[in-house]
């Protein structure tokens, strides 16, 4: 029986990764670094979870030396700032839509008392930031769990925040279903025992999505209908997952 949905972030809730590339080229501009993240070097970046380590990893690769130097950590730290505040602005002036079926499953879900909740490696102030805008400055009341970058110390593809997220809400993973737009996504969820359906980006679409219970272009609307054997309704509704779920229980367990 399906108990819970839980969400990853970036690129799930919203298609946010132009958002973080134009924040830290931005940060890099402003300390005079020289650094500009095109398009396929951070698509080869997202590999790596969390702001910070995607930095440090460029950083190593670009100039090892200065990135082990005295005062490197709180350089990071202080570009890391800097590329917050600017994805900040942008999400707060609207620029950050959520994808579509996202509002309109929240909705379903809140009116069918179906506890969601929140599963990502981002920062606290980037989830608030994307969230405040379509839901309003009370946005975590509509979730019975938020967990982020600073719940677990290990990042996706570790199940670490899958599994606080199931702490905090009392609930096997089998219970549950995440939604994902990622590789490492996918195995964080799997790792924590969650059935997982993933809805890729162009920054993600091709990744190896083995494992997935469905791998979909989006959850659909009647204005961004999905057209798709098996989705009748031509959008991802409450009934459809849960018999999709259903169908991924292993037997012993719907018997």
């Amino acid at each position: 029986m399906l108990k819970a949905l839980l969400f990853d972030v970036d690129g799930t809730l919203a298609d946010t990764e132009e958002a973080h590339r134009a924040a830290f080229n931005a940060a890099f501009a402003e300390a005079g670094l020289g650094w500009d993240w095109s398009v396929p070097v951070y698509a080869r970046l997202l590999g790596i979870a969390g702001g910070r380590e995607r930095i440090c990893h460029f950083w190593q690769a670009a100039d090892p030396s200065a990135a082990g130097a005295p005062g490197a950590h709180a350089l990071v730290e202080v570009l890391h700032a800097r590329k917050t505040g600017h994805y900040t602005r942008l999400a707060d002036a609207g620029r950050l839509a959520l994808r579509p079926g996202i509002r309109r499953l929240v909705r379903e879900a809140r009116a069918a008392r179906l506890p969601l909740a929140i599963a990502s490696t981002t920062t606290p102030a980037n989830i608030d930031a994307l969230l405040r805008p379509p839901f309003g400055r009370n946005w975590r009341k509509l979730f019975a769990a938020v967990c982020d970058a600073g719940t677990a110390a290990a990042k996706k593809p570790a199940p670490d925040v899958y599994l606080a997220a199931l702490a905090a809400l009392g609930l096997a993973g089998a219970d549950c279903l995440a939604f994902e737009d990622s590789a490492n996504g996918l195995r964080a969820a799997r790792a924590a025992g969650i059935p997982a359906i993933v809805t890729p980006t162009a920054w993600t679409r091709g990744q190896d999505v083995t494992g997935a219970l469905l791998c979909l272009d989006h959850l659909g609307d009647p204005a961004h209908p999905i057209d798709l054997p098996g989705i009748p309704r031509r959008w991802v509704d409450l009934a459809l997952l849960r018999r999709w779920h259903a169908a991924a229980q292993p037997e012993e367990l719907t018997s």
